[in-house]
């Protein structure tokens, strides 16, 4: 199996989505005070980052 760009995209699109959608329910579960918030934050910017690699594969 190669790995090809797009490949590789994929694959770091999804390990993204789970990272912040993991980061977001730790905010909004685990963590009840302002650490939460920042948790939920960065889970944000991972899911934009996620966002970015999706709309990069098949132009580069």
């Amino acid at each position: 199996m190669s790995m090809n760009k797009n490949t590789i995209l994929g694959w770091a699109t999804l390990i993204m989505i789970i990272m912040g959608l993991l980061l977001i329910a730790l905010g909004a579960f685990r963590y009840d005070d302002v650490a939460g918030w920042g948790f939920a934050a960065v889970g944000v910017g991972f899911l934009a980052n996620a966002w970015v690699f999706s709309s990069l594969k098949g132009r580069l």
